[in-house]
């Protein structure tokens, strides 16, 4: 048999070594845990990254469209009749929007909007209230088709993106 003291030395020695064993077998599964984790949040990080980049870019030219819509009215309020002009302003003015496409009219309406003609007014338009003034307008409609970069479930792959503005036009 042996002595008590030997014995005590023997079960603190092997349950040093247990506990030292038990500490390491628990840091390295938290090592597996963490980098598992670690992927998680960085796949959810990435795919809300190429959701803002993806938004934010249909927004920005969604912008260029509607701005290139007012630049070709703009353009057709001091020359009313060049159509071609109007559509030219318009296609400079978002020059970074591939596929965009305009179209320019003028007209003259009711100044209280109650009838419309689409070419230029040497009378008032039919169906204009008593007592209206004519004024003549001109008006821009542009539109682009942008392409989501990422394919997202339940959204269409591409968006239409239409910008449209209207000016009075002097003589």
């Amino acid at each position: 048999m042996m002595p008590d003291t030997l014995r005590n030395q023997r079960n603190e020695r092997g349950g040093w070594r247990r506990r030292l064993l038990r500490r390491l077998a628990w840091s390295v599964d938290e090592q597996g845990s963490s980098l598992v984790e670690l992927g998680v949040v960085l796949m959810t990080i990435l795919l809300m990254l190429i959701g803002v980049i993806d938004f934010g870019r249909a927004y920005y030219l969604s912008v260029e469209v509607s701005s290139a819509a007012y630049a070709g009215a703009l353009y057709g309020s001091q020359n009313n009749s060049d159509t071609a002009g109007m559509q030219s302003a318009a296609s400079t003015d978002a020059a970074d929007v591939s596929g965009l496409s305009a179209v320019a009219t003028y007209g003259c309406e009711c100044s209280d909007g109650s009838g419309t003609s689409s070419a230029k007014c040497t009378s008032a338009p039919t169906g204009c209230n008593s007592g209206t003034n004519t004024v003549n307008y001109v008006k821009v409609t542009t539109s682009a088709t942008y392409t989501l970069l990422f394919p997202w479930p339940n959204l269409p792959r591409t968006i239409a993106l239409q910008g449209s503005a209207q000016l009075h036009a002097g003589e």
